[in-house]
């Protein structure tokens, strides 16, 4: 007998049957908690939420359960660059140089902002091991990336920089504005916006984030000692769970520093509120210009990468992924977001002016198609 779940929340008449994939998801697809939340020209049109946020006390799911969106922290830093870029303050055509002198060592002289937002700087991993606690310092991955060689000639191949794209990008903004990018985007964007999204969880919150459950182990794992080693950092922390299955970044420690390629805390709502920002009228004029979006959208990386998994036909755009069916379709080629391991998934859509944010407790594996089946619900609401 198939359990039903409770799933609360509000959805406009016209997009009833993205509520019914969201409730299949939890009857056949394994989710355990989870919410998604949609916006369609600056109005909320979908906000549900169900399940137990936290299997250990049975704790529910409610409208304001935030948690931890591993890679959707990407997207938030390119949009921090973006409007930067906006304000005049920075060149993603410049060379880091320009603003961060340290970094050009080692052949890395001529590299521009725009390839650590790409993919294309040939430092996905370091060679220098770190610890935890040197890891949630900041400064000592910075001074590891200064004295780090790339692993192979910058421009040349692109290789997901998993963990590296957080202190690469996130420096940058350091040097331009004298915050670090959890600071910057608080006071910037998540402040203003009312967002429950943040880049170093405010320790009062830490109760009200769900507990993270690790992914069933995959039949046939993929290993690349380049891409295990800059996923875990040289091994400081196990990525996504130690062996005894705990999720690493359930450590409250992990959560207030805020890991910038992957420690963002964030609801459904927050993440989708912001998208919708960047595209439509919520508070004030849109966050992106439309050519900052003709920017973004432009694909930059594809195909094989030169360290990590066999090419699932993602394209990337300058710090965003893209529409890339069949792996991860969005919506069309003004789309650009971000997912993140296990599930969860955010992103903006220039032409539909959509919003959309999706965020799971349960992590799954490479056949997870959870979110891509929302986004199909969304399309084909849109499309009716």
């Amino acid at each position: 007998m198939v359990t039903q779940p409770q799933i609360h929340g509000d959805v406009d008449e016209r997009y009833g049957h993205v509520a019914d994939v969201f409730r299949d998801n939890f009857t056949f697809r394994g989710d355990v908690g989870a919410a998604a939340t949609v916006y369609v020209r600056g109005r909320k049109v979908v906000d549900l939420y169900g399940g137990i946020a936290d299997t250990r006390t049975g704790r529910p799911w409610n409208a304001h359960t935030p948690v931890v969106v591993f890679s959707c922290t990407k997207g938030i830093l390119a949009i921090c660059a973006y409007l930067l870029v906006q304000e005049g303050r920075l060149d993603l055509d410049a060379p880091v140089t320009r603003y961060w002198p340290e970094f050009g060592q080692h052949g890395k002289e001529q590299i521009p902002v725009r390839w650590l937002l790409t993919h294309q700087a040939g430092l996905p991993a370091l060679d220098r091991p770190l610890t935890l606690d040197e890891i949630l310092a900041w400064d000592p991955v910075i001074k590891a990336i200064e004295a780090q060689a790339p692993l192979w000639q910058p421009g040349t191949a692109h290789g997901y920089h998993s963990m590296t794209y957080g202190w690469l990008v996130g420096e940058v903004i350091h040097r331009v504005t004298g915050q670090l990018p959890g600071s910057f985007f608080r006071d910037t964007v998540a402040g203003p916006l009312g967002l429950r999204t943040w880049l170093g969880l405010p320790a009062t919150e830490n109760d009200s984030v769900a507990w993270g459950l690790a992914p069933p182990p995959d039949a046939e794992p993929f290993v690349d000692p380049v891409a295990e080693r800059g996923i875990t950092m040289g091994g400081a922390f196990a990525f996504p769970a130690d062996a005894d299955g705990l999720v690493t970044f359930n450590d409250p420690a992990i959560r207030v520093a805020g890991i910038p390629g992957a420690g963002a805390v964030s609801t459904a709502d927050g993440l989708a509120r912001l998208y919708a920002a960047c595209v439509s009228t919520v508070q004030g004029e849109p966050l992106l210009s439309g050519a900052a979006i003709d920017d973004a959208t432009v694909v930059r990386s594809r195909g094989q990468q030169r360290h990590g998994p066999p090419d699932s036909g993602q394209r990337w755009g300058t710090g965003f992924l893209l529409h890339s069916p069949p792996a991860r379709p969005l919506l069309g080629a003004r789309s650009f977001g971000h997912d993140g391991a296990g599930g969860n998934l955010a992103f903006g859509d220039a032409d539909h002016q959509v919003g959309f944010g999706y965020v799971v407790n349960q992590m799954r594996g490479a056949d997870d198609d959870r979110a891509n089946r929302l986004t199909a619900a969304v399309r084909a609401c849109l499309d009716a």
